[in-house]
Parts: structure tokens; sequence; C-alpha cells
């Protein structure tokens, strides 16, 4: 009896904004779905128009043996951060830990692919290889989601998913822009916060230098400084 190979995909969304989130995902496919994604488009989210990608989110969880979703909150990356956990390790963790999430769920992929965020992509598979409950292969490649269908799947899930959690964000503080540093808007956002309750918002991730930039340039000194150059 031929029994088909399942290959899972890990990517994540919002690892370098300022606010918000980070969500991690993990996918798994049954080998033979998988070019009938790639035909539908499925590919790195960042190649998708948000619109596209609201509509590939239904047909690739339809499509899915199974797939897990973490969230990755702010305070939970500060708290991290503060200890001294760098942004690499967290990230290798929650894929760990949604590769763990869907091994207790009875399903065992043959391959797990991931989007590396090492600049050594072995040591990044290494690393989560080493925390999982079961030894699974694991093919961390740089610009896997541009790569592996399994893998821009993964990638669509969790963007789809955080743009919707920033939405829902923006419903209780207003314009918050994209939450990505370069944006103005999330700038502007910060700095109107900031100005009219003496603190960022629990949102932002306190330990981004977007903030140490945003104070300096209100003109706050930081603590223990007595002249600003």
């Amino acid at each position: 009896m031929h029994v088909e190979t399942i290959v899972g995909g890990a990517d994540e969304a919002g690892r370098g904004p300022v606010i918000g989130p980070m969500v991690v995902c993990v996918a798994c496919f049954r080998e033979g779905d998988l070019p009938a994604l790639q035909d539908q488009g499925v590919i790195d989210s960042k190649q998708v128009s948000p619109k596209r990608r609201a509509e590939l989110f239904d047909v690739i969880t339809r499509a899915a043996k199974v797939y897990e979703l973490v969230v990755i909150s702010p305070a939970e990356i500060n708290e991290k951060m503060v200890r001294g956990t760098n942004l690499n390790e967290i990230e290798v963790a929650a894929f760990a830990r949604a590769i763990n999430a869907v091994i207790q769920r009875g399903v065992f992929p043959g391959i797990v692919q991931v989007d590396a965020a090492d600049v050594k992509p072995e040591r990044f598979g290494a690393r989560i290889q080493a925390l999982l409950s079961i030894k699974l292969a694991v093919d961390a490649r740089h610009k896997a989601d541009a790569t592996f269908t399994a893998v821009g799947a993964a990638s669509i899930l969790a963007k789809t998913t955080r743009d919707r959690l920033v939405d829902e964000l923006a419903k209780q503080y207003g314009d918050i822009g994209s939450g990505y540093p370069s944006d103005p808007k999330t700038r502007a956002f910060l700095t109107g916060y900031y100005r009219a309750h003496g603190e960022f918002p629990a949102i932002a991730r306190t330990e981004w230098g977007t903030l140490s930039q945003l104070k300096k340039e209100m003109g706050i000194l930081p603590k223990g400084q007595t002249r600003l150059f």
C-alpha cells in the first residue's frame, strides 16, 4: 500500500514590526495536493495582494491536513528579550511549538520545510529539531517561502492572521499604520500615544530601537542623561 508523504511548511509574519504580535504557522499537506495549490498562486505572501491572500487563506486551510498558528504577543517578545533571548531564539521556539502541536494531533510530516531567519539556515533548522518531541527531517532555507509551496502556504496563513490581529488593534487604538518602524503612520501613532500617556502602548515592542529614536525626536532624555548631545 502506498503511503503518501506529508510535507510541512513553516513561516512567520511580523518579525520586524515595532507594534503587534509575531505569528508563526506550520501547515501540513499531502504531497500530491501541493501542485494544485501552486497552480492557484500559493507562494510567498509578500508576492500576493491582501485581497488574494484572504481568498487563498480559505483555499489553503481546506487543503491542509492540519495547520497550527502560534501568536507571540508583544508582551511575550518584550519579556523574553529583556531576559536576553534574541528574536531568532524566540522564532525557533515558536516553530518547534507549532510542529510539536501538529505531532500531538497525530500528523507526522516526512519533512518540514522552514523559512530560515538565521544567517546560517542549517543552524536554524538544527535548533528547531533539537526542540521537537520526535525526530523529524527539517529543511531550513533562506527564501523558502518563495521556493516551496508548503512554506508559501504557511506564509499566507501567518500573514493573513497577523493582518487580522492588527486590524483588531486598530479598532481599539485608532490608526496605527502597518506597525513597521519605517511607517510614518506608525511612528506618528507611537509619538502621539507617548505624549498623551507618558509611555508607549502595551502593543509596542519595548526592546526595539525605534522607541528610543522616537523619544530622542521628542526631546526626551534617557534616564540619567542630562543633555541630548
